[in-house]
């Protein structure tokens, strides 16, 4: 069965996670399992944007606990003002099918994360959509809103805590690539988890 993440879509965490649970399926040659991956729209749950400085600051907290870069292009001066429309350009896809929707969501956070691309902009969106072949309209801001609502509405009936966080057959697990916190002087600490992510990998590919 299909893994069901939430998780926004400028989530550095998620990013994290999504790829190095898609490296460990390819490497168990397991493509039989799919992410789905759902909107969690953390400017909903906050009630504000995201602040791309406090971005910057999670992925500098992150590249040591990671053996390559993840991150190597993000740059915080484009980083989008909503999360909302390539989240539901990622909702979409998926009602193209899950390999389509997995694909786009995993391109629209490398966009962000590693070329620096603002995903707000409604030209990155529909470049996007036309190299996947989905049909999208980028300035229905109305639609857009709707379908990350529906997205973020099932994620609260099943009891969503954060971004990212996955449902899989046996239990679900938040953030299982890594442990984050802050320390006595309110620092971020951001530390790979590793008995985690493995206990998480077990269940979604047993």
């Amino acid at each position: 069965m299909p893994v069901e993440v939430f998780a926004d879509v400028a989530c550095p965490f998620t990013h994290i996670g999504l790829l190095r649970f898609i490296e460990e399926s390819d490497r168990r040659g397991r493509s039989d399992v799919r992410l789905v991956v759902r909107s969690w729209p953390l400017e909903m749950v906050n009630g504000r944007p995201l602040d791309p400085a406090f971005i910057a600051e999670e992925i500098d907290e992150i590249r040591p606990q990671v053996d390559r870069d993840y991150f190597g292009g993000f740059d915080p001066a484009t980083f989008p003002s909503s999360s909302v429309p390539a989240m539901a350009l990622a909702a979409a896809a998926y009602a193209a099918g899950e390999g389509t929707g997995e694909e786009v969501s995993i391109e629209l956070r490398r966009l962000l994360f590693c070329d620096g691309a603002d995903i707000a902009d409604p030209a990155v969106l529909d470049g996007v959509a036309r190299r996947f072949g989905v049909a999208f309209d980028a300035g229905d801001r109305a639609a857009q809103t709707a379908a990350v609502s529906a997205d973020y509405e099932r994620g609260r009936q099943l009891g969503v805590t954060g971004s990212p966080h996955f449902f899989t057959s046996t239990g679900d697990f938040f953030c299982p690539a890594l442990s984050v916190g802050r320390n006595e002087d309110g620092h971020l600490v951001v530390s790979a988890d590793e008995e985690s992510f493995a206990e998480f990998v077990e269940a979604c590919l047993r």
